[in-house]
Formats: C-alpha cells, sequence, structure tokens
C-alpha cells in the first residue's frame, strides 16, 4: 500500500518504507527531524502518511539527540585511548559536560585532554555508524557487564518495559537513554578543555542560535555542585540505583528524614552567618531560577533566625509587577514578567530605603487577577530587624541600589543535581526544576502540563539574561534539592505527562521526562513534613497561609 510523505512543503508518493535520512538527504547539519511531531532518528523507517521536519543543533529539541550523541563519542574516545579507566558525566558551569575519572589515583591532565582530542577528531573523520539494536533486558544486563558497565546492568532492574536498547558503533556498546546521529560524522562542533580535577566538553545550544556558547567560568555554582556530589556519594544518592536502595533497604521515612537533614544543616550554617554579622545586615536577598522553592524556603529562614532571636519582615518583589500594559514586551510582542524592567524598580527601592531609615511606609499588592496594584500592608521596621526580600530578581543590584552593599546579605537557591541514571547519562537539573513546576501549576494554579511545558522556554530565556549571572555574588548557595523528590513527585506528574497527545508539539519534552521518571521506584508523600521545600509543589505545606 503506498503513502505519502510531506517534505519542504512538497508531498512525493512512496510505495515501500523509507528512512527519514533518505527523503531529507544525508546533510551533516541534520541531527535528527520532526515526524508527526514526534522527535525520531534520521535512521527511522516510516511507512504511512507523516510530515517529516529536519532538525538541527539551532533547533531546541534536537539538543538531546545530539548531547547524547556527543557523550557516546566521548566515552567511545576515552575507551580507546584508556580502556582501564571508569568515567563519570554530569552537568557543570557553563552549560557543559563535565568528565571526571572514576578511577582510583588517576586525575585528568593536559596531556589526556590532546589525546581525547584527537581520539574524537579520528571517528569523527572516520563517521562510524551508529546502530540501535533491541534486545532483551537480561541480553542488555549480559552486554553492559561484558563491556565494564556494572551501573548500567543495576538500572535494568528498574526499567519497566522487557526489552532495552543498544548502540553499537564498530564494536564499541553502550546506551545513552536519548535518540542519537547516524553516526560519528555528524558531531562536528564540540570543544574539549581541562577543568580540574576533569575535563569540561561544550557543545552547540539552541538558545545560542546553534553555536556553542562562550565558556564562562563561575566558580560558585561550580563549588556548589561538587559539594552537592560529595554529599551524593556519601550518603548514595547519586544515582537512580543509589536512591531505589536506599528506599527499599533502609525505608521511605529514612530517606525523607536524612535528605531533610541536609536542609536543616544548610538552614543552620546559613543562621549562623547572617547571626555573626546581624549588625549590618538589614536586607536579606534571596533569587534563583523558577521552581527553585524560594517562598518555603524564605520561611524556614524566617523561623531559623526566629530561633537565633533576630526578627524579620518578608517582602515579595512580585507586588512590585508594573500594570500588564505597562511590562515590557519579548521578541515575539508578548509581555516579558521574566524582564527585571517588568518590576517598577524606583518604588521598590524608594519602599526599602524608607523602611530601612525608620519610616512607615505603605507597600504595594500585586492583584494577578486585576494585572495591576491595589494597597497593601502599612509597615514600619525596627533597626535591629532585618527584611527578607524574595524575587528572582532579587539578587540584581538594580532593584537595591540604594541600599549600600554592606547592608545586603545575598542568598541564591537552587535545586543543585548530582544524580545520574547511570555513570555516563546524568539527570538534568533544568527537567527537575520543570517537574516541580508542572506539578505545582496543576496543583495550584490549575494549568495543565501541556501549558507549563509550552511556558518553559520563555522562562528559561529569562533566567539567562536575569538570574543565572547573580549567582557568583552571593554570599550563600542554599542547594534546595531533595534526593527522593522524584520519587515523590512521580505519582503526580506521570499521569499530567501522559495526557500530553503524541503530535502535540511538546510531547517530546513529555516523552523525556517520563523516560527519566520511570526508573525511580514511586513513593507515597504522607511522611513528607509539612514544612518541607517539597511541599510547596506537591501540597500540603504548613506555610500555605502565610
Amino acid at each position: 500500500m503506498s503513502f505519502k510523505i510531506t517534505f519542504n512543503d512538497e508531498t512525493k508518493e512512496y510505495d515501500k518504507p523509507v528512512k527519514v535520512v533518505d527523503v531529507v538527504g544525508d546533510s551533516r547539519d541534520y541531527v535528527c527531524a520532526y515526524v508527526d511531531n514526534r522527535v525520531r532518528e534520521l535512521t527511522y523507517t516510516v511507512d504511512k502518511d507523516a510530515t517529516i521536519v529536519p532538525l538541527t543543533v539551532k533547533d531546541r529539541d534536537a539538543k538531546w539527540p545530539y548531547e547524547a550523541s556527543l557523550r557516546f563519542l566521548v566515552a567511545m574516545a576515552m575507551h580507546n585511548i584508556h580502556p582501564e579507566l571508569t568515567i563519570r558525566f554530569s552537568y557543570n558551569v557553563s552549560r557543559s559536560i563535565f568528565m571526571q575519572i572514576l578511577t582510583p589515583g588517576v586525575t585528568s591532565n593536559g596531556q589526556m585532554v590532546l589525546d581525547l582530542q584527537k581520539e574524537m577528531n579520528r571517528l569523527v573523520e572516520l563517521d562510524l555508524p551508529m546502530v540501535r539494536k533491541i534486545v532483551s533486558k537480561e541480553e542488555a544486563c549480559r552486554i553492559f557487564n561484558e563491556e565494564g558497565f556494572p551501573d548500567k546492568s543495576a538500572i535494568m532492574k528498574y526499567r519497566p518495559e522487557i526489552t532495552a536498547h543498544i548502540y553499537d558503533c564498530n564494536g564499541y556498546k553502550n546506551y545513552m537513554y536519548s535518540r542519537m546521529v547516524p553516526s560519528t560524522g555528524y558531531i562536528k562542533k564540540w570543544k574539549v578543555r581541562f577543568y580540574s580535577p576533569g575535563i569540561i566538553i561544550q557543545y552547540p545550544r539552541s538558545e545560542t542560535n546553534g553555536e556553542i556558547p562562550p565558556f564562562e567560568d563561575t566558580p560558585t555554582f561550580g563549588r556548589t555542585l561538587k559539594q552537592a556530589h560529595v554529599w551524593a556519594v556519601a550518603t548514595g544518592a547519586n544515582s537512580v540505583v543509589g536512591i531505589n536502595e536506599h528506599i527499599e533497604n533502609n525505608g521511605i521515612v529514612d530517606f525523607i528524614n536524612l535528605c531533610e537533614a541536609r536542609h536543616n544543616r544548610q538552614l543552620c550554617e546559613l543562621g549562623q552567618m547572617i547571626e555573626n554579622d546581624i549588625d549590618n545586615i538589614r536586607i536579606i536577598c534571596i533569587a534563583g531560577p523558577s521552581s527553585s522553592g524560594k517562598t518555603t524556603f524564605a520561611n524556614r529562614l524566617r523561623i531559623e533566625l526566629l530561633s537565633r532571636g533576630i526578627k524579620t519582615i518578608r517582602i515579595s518583589m512580585d507586588d512590585y509587577y508594573l500594570p500588564r500594559d505597562k511590562a515590557p514586551l519579548d521578541e515575539n510582542g508578548e509581555p516579558d514578567l521574566e524582564s527585571v524592567e517588568a518590576l517598577d524598580i524606583p518604588l521598590f527601592n524608594q519602599n526599602m530605603s524608607d523602611l530601612i531609615s525608620g519610616m512607615e511606609v505603605d507597600l504595594p499588592k500585586f492583584d494577578f487577577k486585576l494585572g495591576k496594584r491595589v494597597k497593601g500592608r502599612t509597615l514600619k521596621v525596627p533597626q535591629d530587624q532585618p527584611i527578607i526580600i524574595e524575587g528572582i530578581h532579587a539578587l540584581n543590584d538594580i532593584t537595591t541600589s540604594s541600599i549600600p552593599n554592606h547592608q545586603k546579605f545575598k542568598i541564591f537557591i537552587a535545586p543543585q543535581a548530582q544524580i545520574n541514571i547511570d555513570n555516563e547519562n546524568p539527570i538534568s537539573l533544568t527537567d527537575l526544576r520543570l517537574l516541580r513546576r508542572i506539578v505545582r501549576d496543576y496543583q495550584f494554579r490549575n494549568a495543565s502540563a501541556l501549558e507549563t511545558i509550552s511556558m518553559w522556554p520563555s522562562v528559561r530565556n529569562g533566567e539567562f539574561k536575569w538570574i543565572y549571572n547573580t549567582q557568583e555574588g552571593a554570599d550563600f548557595v542554599f542547594n534546595s534539592l531533595l534526593s527522593y523528590e522524584l520519587c515523590a513527585m512521580k505519582k503526580y506528574a506521570m499521569p499530567l505527562l501522559s495526557k500530553i497527545s503524541t503530535d502535540d508539539e511538546y510531547f517530546p519534552v513529555a516523552e523525556r521526562l517520563i523516560r527519566m521518571l520511570k526508573f525511580f521506584i514511586e513513593m507515597p508523600d504522607e511522611w513528607v513534613p509539612c514544612n518541607s521545600l517539597l511541599r510547596e509543589f506537591i501540597g500540603g505545606s504548613c506555610y500555605a497561609d502565610v
């Protein structure tokens, strides 16, 4: 039976199955393709009516296949030059991949970088096919054990399907939990650099129009990730298998308390720092990207400081939004609520300055239903009472330019995950926040997962433009990750993601999140404390009405 394929606004009829690459051509600029809005490999076989749109590194949904293929290339190159070494990938500074050596007594060095670059270039030049094979889980375990990947074999226990995938490239076998490019010759853009104690691999990003972003060293962010990794390794929470086994062997309550104890410890350290300098501090600024847990954190910090005899007042910067008709517009002509210019900065600065000087101030309250400010609280703040301000722009010096720097204490909050499916497949820090937001928006804002996902690119653009660069000026970075949270959110997120149709524009995102979540044990949330940061997203927070 014949079928029709539409490509480049031209429709052709075929009488036998055809691969995507045979329709769109073998341009090495292509990474993958939409086949009726589903992301497919270029080697995918089409046998029915379809519309095909090839994707390049400039396109959002090409990022994951390209990055996964690059990790495969790096892993293969390292296997060729140093087969005795075990490596681990994670996400790191400057939107890059970080490779570290797990083998005891061995560290990366400049010569290793040169050897790695040379071997990667050789493999790209050879243009070796990367062939996907479907095998039983038992066969996958056998292959992974033979190839020296016991971590990949271990995760098979939690894979719900009876089969698994493996990619074979010239005899080298691995799997990166993603669709891949057809051959090594497609992986043309990357940069490798030494970054003690490991190696940084940069790759093109859609948000930089398919180019590799300039390397930006962010040591504060890097230290936070290192601390997160050290804690995760020490508690066995650095992998999905480790998290699942902790729950299976030690129980749900034990793991929840372990993770919550880390938040308590961070709050204690932070409280001590503020107490030590309380004579100078008048403003405590809390900022971070979307779904970092800023609201619950601000409340818990308030209680922590109160336990030290320090009373605080909390003010949300959201109350200083300009009316919607005065908000700046983004490149699409839509109100850009992520921009610092969407706030009434002069009024905020004046109010904060007046409060610090001991004056009584009428604060605004933004009514989101009306889309404008209305009258809020009237406050007069004692000289010994610091003000907690919370908002995505709280660390931007523009918003507090009237306040001397020595009177500010800046806190950056974000979930800094260092969790891997296996050594070579890290979980995205951004995807974790997206899942939090999907669950929260449905619980409290009556928004579908589709609505939340559709807004996410705009949110991310605002974060890159306005938020991430403020982290380096922070006095304290609070890691809001709770290693059990994906297990607890699974029962909320999976049904929401499953409702997104396969022909929807945002199905590739939903599919990717489902592929990640499926490996985690689903756990009930009855033992999650009412003051837990996770309650901000799943509900049941004791701070809901504060």
